[in-house]
């Protein structure tokens, strides 16, 4: 028998929302008043009822019960409900300063109806997704599958749902597709026999004909068609499509960053972070260059050429750390404590990344980011161009930052091995890029100068 629970889920999220906000609204009232208000023509009980007519209309357009198996996650249920609920406040007050009432309600009553319900809201959700997840690791709540497709891909579509049991589906054969209607006789039969949810269609391995067969075949039996076509050649790339008119077009996006929106915030952040950085860390740019004088004879500043974005050299600023003439030692990396290169206060400079500070210039200048893949030497540059050709050469395609995943990580990478797995870490990095994560990364990075666990 086919999955009947298919679209209560998000019925019974809708309800308990609901029940939950009265719930909120009568406790946050008793708290408030110590006691509870009279039903029938109490200006709080109308006050409810808009809110309750409110919530449905703001749920419905921010999406907040749309929601698949695969989207059914803790973090996407929160974020939904905190965005569904800051609008509704919104629009709440909108309608009490527009009906002239806000002087009829107490604020802390509002506010802490608004707190109880997310708090408690948030409870139910935590409950509700973890306890479902339990539940179709049990092997309860599952839909049947079967994938048309006998290639790689459709092992990778096997593999996936064997690897996230708590997604709830069940595997019922893998079939190869040929054009005699025998083939279609068995699949059809299969669906009616097994009461299949969805047939996986691997794109790759059918003709469009055999596809439309295959649609045709679903709609008879209300039976769920899902295609699927082979982007693996195109996955590392971020390929997104976009519709023009009713034809897909798939755009692989050579570079990171090729939306002009994230380009833009990246830079703003850049230049606002770093503004603020060099203001009020003015005093200790000023301590820092009177302590790098005095500790050795030689500049204050250390200059060095490295690989900027699409490989072009500039010159990258630190405090100097070393004695002056240190690359006449021969040696192309730090190597560690016992580095004879470094000066005393250079070992503390690394520890805490403090020489590092100076790189905001070149951020200013526009040479690097923030956040980013480290910029390196062109002897590193040669050692992984032919350790990793690719992957490089994706890194390649942004600007150098002053941190990155990669040197919080692994550090110095004075070794191909290590030069490969910071490289590995950084490529994550420009997958899944976000401003969260960036700010993320900031705190990790400060956090290590705290400790000073630099290298």
């Amino acid at each position: 028998m086919k999955n009947r629970l298919t679209g209560l889920l998000p019925k019974v999220h809708l309800w308990t929302d609901l029940v939950l906000l009265n719930v909120s609204f009568f406790l946050a009232y008793a708290l408030r008043f110590e006691t509870l208000p009279h039903l029938i023509g109490d200006p709080y009980v109308n006050m409810l009822l808009v809110a309750n007519l409110l919530w449905i209309l703001c749920s419905n357009w921010a999406k907040t019960y749309h929601f698949t198996r695969l989207s059914y996650h803790f973090n996407i249920q929160i974020t939904s409900l905190l965005k569904t609920a800051v609008v509704h406040a919104g629009l709440l007050m909108a309608f009490m300063y527009l009906a002239q009432v806000g002087e009829l309600y107490s604020r802390s009553q509002v506010s802490l109806t608004y707190g109880l319900f997310i708090l408690v809201a948030a409870i139910a959700r935590a409950f509700t997704v973890s306890g479902l997840k339990l539940y179709r690791q049990a092997g309860y709540n599952y839909n049947r599958y079967i994938i048309i497709g006998n290639g790689e891909l459709s092992s990778m579509i096997r593999g996936f749902y064997n690897k996230n049991r708590e997604l709830g589906y069940r595997f019922y054969g893998a079939f190869p597709f040929s054009n005699d209607g025998e083939q279609i006789a068995r699949i059809e039969q299969m669906i009616k026999e097994q009461k299949l949810d969805y047939v996986y269609c691997c794109m790759s391995d059918l003709t469009d004909d055999q596809v439309s067969d295959l649609i045709r075949l679903g709609e008879r039996h209300r039976t769920q068609i899902r295609l699927v076509p082979d982007f693996r050649g195109f996955v590392d790339k971020m390929a997104n499509i976009e519709y023009h008119d009713l034809y897909p077009v798939i755009q692989v996006n050579t570079k990171p960053f090729s939306n002009v929106q994230e380009q833009s915030i990246k830079r703003v952040f850049d230049l606002a972070f770093s503004g603020v950085v060099m203001i009020l860390g003015a005093p200790l740019f000023l301590l820092l260059m009177l302590v790098v004088k005095l500790s050795s004879p030689g500049p204050i500043f250390f200059r060095q050429k490295r690989s900027g974005r699409w490989g072009e050299i500039f010159e990258i600023y630190k405090f100097r750390s070393m004695y002056v003439d240190a690359d006449k030692m021969g040696l192309q990396h730090s190597q560690g404590d016992d580095d004879p290169r470094i000066t005393p206060v250079g070992k503390i400079l690394r520890k805490t990344r403090l020489d590092e500070l100076p790189q905001f210039f070149n951020v200013l200048k526009g040479d690097m980011s923030v956040v980013g893949p480290r910029p390196l030497y062109k002897y590193d540059v040669d050692m992984l161009m032919e350790a990793e050709p690719h992957d490089f050469q994706r890194l390649l395609t942004v600007k150098p930052g002053i941190t990155s995943i990669g040197q919080i990580n692994v550090g110095y990478a004075d070794t191909v091995a290590k030069n490969v797995e910071r490289l590995r870490y950084d490529v994550q990095y420009l997958k899944s890029y976000s401003l969260l994560d960036d700010i993320k990364l900031i705190f990790k990075t400060v956090q290590v100068m705290v400790l000073g666990r630099g290298q």
